[in-house]
């Protein structure tokens, strides 16, 4: 099947044609002969690629003579010509090289190429060809001298450039430039670094993919991008050349089947798996390739109607037999090759090295830690030793779950920290009881399994609750379930159920703590899974505090009328995993008696709250908001606080009060309350003085309040543009509109925002920089709480620490640099619109 440059000048019947009709003439003769020996059976599958790709081959040779360009100029193959393993309405994948000339010149020559390869003539075109695979894609420069891709893929390509590199080719032109170029790719390649990144990239890549497809419907359908299609074939052994032909050049192979040939020989492939991978590849294909013989026109999906559907089926042979159609039979053999195909491209990355892991080949211990690297798991020997205890922990639970476990790595490898992933895993695993909860979880569903390893790979906070409550991991595979937030009244039942049955006050006091976290753990999955955004977190948090509170205060049962008002965060129905309970108490009553009971309450209701004991802590309560702050009673009657407000209270308590709002105890009186705080926040016109008041106060923040320590310029609370910028700027202009515009007091700052807009007095650009700066520093603030399990108000200074929340934060190509991009991108547009509105500015 041979086809040289002297081919295309055709034959003797073509003598006296435009030498661009012969060279289409001559490759449509040759695909009509290739298609011959395909639908007769003389020639298989992957000879029958190899003939077009060396058909292509032949007429780019063609192409690049009647173009005769006056300088050396190098064509090299890529994707499925450079591989060998064309289809018949493949694009033609290339990339030009140049020496001895200009760029443009160069350019110039590369378009004329292009041309004689895609012009239309009576005999269609030569083949579609495709230069996009070159650096910086359709915006840069079509060819380029060799020590300009050098220094490209030193600086600036991505994981999945270097992917493209593995089936370049040199195919015509000048061969020493096409081999120089093949020394280059075969440097960066195999030489380079091969880091977790550029592995998460290329996975990210087809996940994207995946998820078009399923945009467009045609999942089910199309059987190149498809479940168990063609791309999990390619992929799969992609990647397991890029991780282990850097220490085996015999696995360096073009063509997808012959590097799995070489990968099963090797051990990297379990032999039976390569040859269902290799029968279902064979199949996919030719089922590609009888869709294509159409018009050879570019289709990937079955039809949709049965009629051609059945005429696929009879072209590849199939007949009806017995009560069984051909159009059954083929499906059917179709639906067995997918379901192998994926299930193998799920668990394969890993089977090498657990194989390693139990002895059953030879892999150094610095190439296993290369390879482990590769995937994410940084610490090889304490990996190691964790998939050798968790492989035995459950071949005694059940031997699916010894199988399942490659899977499991896969999980984690994905997760923001493989390491922590399962390092959690190993401890949620120990002793009996958890081990055989988590077993029946994972045998139930491997959704919820999947679910385990990204929330365990994420969050220390996570690992540690589900540890106490193992069950929950039972609950993942509920996709309403975590669809569907709580509300506050939800909660408050659920609460007083709970704890109405425990006895004594310390029974109560742990069962408070116990339901807390259960719904934090509920929660926080939720909002790592990507069921809840940003505000519905808030709230959620908020509610389960409310909760919390409500069932405290009924254990303490003031014997005078007793309410407990929401401040700051927990007001604002906006609760971060970190947040204290800001609070202020409300009785009724008069003289010492009812006074020294509401104070026995308030205190009471603190210890019930925030008391450390052996289930940890429920929430700190705050109550320095309160009048006279910490010096000051802890509760006041609302005559009280009316008198401290008409008397000596300064803008910035005026200004809390705008997230007043009523938590727990009594409704009638805590509402009495907020009627009564209203007009001392809420005044038409704004005093001028407050206004100078809030700034001066806000600008001493800014140049004062960030602790030693922490990263000024990402700073996610008091950081220029973050979410002390936001929380001001809308708290000024609700306190100047107010006054006169009752809907905008509200005590959410983001709905606040909204109904600012609704008014006017933000206009929708300025109100949707601010609202963005908030959720972003809001959300990184959250996920930097459920990251380590303590407070940070700044995004991390260490590298790691800050790759981590990226991940978390669904960055997933080049998370570091994206992560602080997009904190400078929201922030400093942020910050402009509050230099304006809030400080005045123009």
């Amino acid at each position: 099947y041979g086809v040289g440059p002297e081919g295309a000048n055709g034959n003797a019947a073509d003598a006296g044609d435009e030498p661009r009709t012969r060279l289409r003439r001559w490759k449509r003769r040759e695909l009509f002969r290739i298609t011959v020996r395909d639908l007769l059976g003389v020639a298989d599958m992957p000879a029958i690629g190899r003939e077009v790709a060396a058909l292509a081959e032949g007429c780019l040779h063609g192409a690049l003579r009647i173009v005769d360009p006056p300088f050396p100029l190098a064509v090299v193959g890529m994707g499925k010509l450079g591989g060998e393993e064309l289809n018949y309405a493949s694009d033609v994948d290339v990339l030009f090289v140049h020496a001895d000339t200009t760029s443009s010149e160069a350019e110039r020559a590369a378009r004329a190429l292009l041309a004689v390869m895609a012009e239309p003539g009576p005999d269609g075109i030569v083949f579609r060809t495709d230069a996009d695979l070159r650096p910086e894609g359709r915006s840069g420069l079509l060819s380029r001298e060799p020590g300009s891709y050098e220094a490209y893929y030193e600086r600036w390509a991505e994981p999945w450039e270097f992917q493209a590199l593995l089936k370049a080719r040199p195919v015509a032109g000048d061969a020493a430039l096409g081999a120089r170029f093949a020394a280059i790719a075969e440097q960066y390649v195999w030489n380079g670094p091969l880091g977790e990144d550029a592995i998460r990239d290329i996975r990210a890549l087809k996940a994207r993919s995946e998820e078009q497809l399923r945009r467009q419907g045609l999942h089910d359908r199309e059987i190149k991008r498809g479940r168990g299609g063609i791309r999990d074939v390619e992929f799969a052994v992609q990647l397991l050349q890029l991780v282990h032909g850097r220490h085996d050049a015999d696995i360096r192979q073009r063509g997808t089947l012959p590097a799995l040939a070489e990968l099963a020989r090797h051990g990297y492939v379990a032999e039976r798996d390569a040859t269902a991978l290799d029968a279902a590849y064979r199949f996919l294909r030719t089922v590609e390739h009888r869709l294509q013989l159409v018009d050879e026109q570019q289709v990937y999906a079955l039809p949709a109607d049965e009629t051609s559907r059945t005429h696929v089926a009879r072209v590849l042979g199939y007949r009806d037999a017995g009560a069984t159609s051909a159009l059954e039979r083929f499906e059917a053999d179709l639906r067995s090759h997918q379901t192998v195909v994926r299930a193998i491209h799920e668990r394969l990355y890993f089977r090498p090295l657990l194989e390693a892991f139990a002895g059953a080949g030879p892999l150094r211990e610095e190439v296993a830690a290369e390879r482990l690297a590769a995937f994410g798991f940084r610490e090889a020997r304490q990996t190691k030793a964790a998939v050798r205890e968790l492989t035995e922990g459950f071949r005694r639970q059940s031997r699916l779950m010894e199988q399942l476990f490659p899977l499991i790595l896969e999980w984690l490898s994905t997760s923001p920290d493989p390491d922590l992933g399962l390092l959690q895993l190993r401890t949620l695993a120990e002793g009996p009881a958890r081990a055989a909860t988590l077993a029946t979880a994972f045998r139930e569903s491997a959704g919820a399994a999947e679910r385990v390893c990204r929330l365990l790979g994420s969050s220390r906070v996570l690992g540690q609750a589900m540890r106490r409550n193992p069950e929950f991991a039972l609950t993942l595979a509920d996709d309403d379930a975590l669809a569907t937030p709580r509300t506050a009244e939800q909660l408050a039942a659920q609460a007083r159920q709970t704890l109405s049955w425990r006895g004594d006050r310390e029974a109560h006091r742990e069962g408070v703590r116990r339901f807390k976290r259960r719904e934090l753990l509920r929660i926080a999955a939720r909002d790592l899974l990507g069921f809840s955004d940003v505000e519905t977190v808030g709230r959620e948090l908020a509610a389960l505090a409310d909760a919390t509170v409500d069932a405290a205060l009924r254990s303490v049962q003031p014997r005078v009328p007793f309410a407990v008002v929401g401040m700051g965060r927990l007001g604002g129905q906006a609760l971060s995993y970190a947040s204290d309970v800001d609070v202020l108490f409300v009785y009724e009553g008069e003289g010492a008696a009812d006074f020294e009971e509401a104070e026995r309450a308030a205190n009471a209701l603190i210890r019930e709250i925030g008391t450390t004991t052996a289930e940890g802590e429920a929430f700190e309560v705050d109550a320095r908001l309160r009048p006279e702050g910490a010096h000051g009673a802890l509760a006041r009657s609302v005559e009280g606080y009316r008198q401290y407000y008409e008397r000596w209270a300064q803008v910035w308590e005026f200004q809390a009060l705008t997230k007043a709002r009523f938590v727990a105890g009594d409704p009638v009186l805590g509402h009495r309350f907020l009627a009564m705080v209203d007009p001392f926040a809420y005044r038409d016109p704004l005093p001028p003085d407050w206004e100078r008041e809030i700034r001066r106060m806000k600008a001493r923040i800014e140049s004062e309040r960030i602790p030693p320590g922490e990263d000024p310029e990402f700073h996610l609370k008091l950081g220029r543009g973050s979410l002390s910028d936001v929380e001001f700027t809308v708290q000024l202009l609700q306190l100047r509109h107010g006054g006169s515009q009752t809907v905008v007091r509200d005590t959410s700052t983001v709905a606040a925002l909204g109904k600012l807009h609704g008014i006017g007095a933000v206009d929708a650009e300025d109100a949707a920089a601010l609202a963005d700066a908030y959720r972003f520093c809001e959300r990184a603030r959250n996920y930097r709480f459920l990251q380590a399990g303590r407070t940070a108000d700044s995004l991390p200074s260490d590298a790691a620490d800050a790759v981590h929340l990226a991940r978390m934060m669904g960055y997933a190509t080049r998370p570091l640099t994206s992560l602080r991009d997009d904190y400078r991108r929201v922030t400093r547009r942020a910050r402009r619109v509050v230099e304006r509105l809030f400080y005045g500015k123009t």
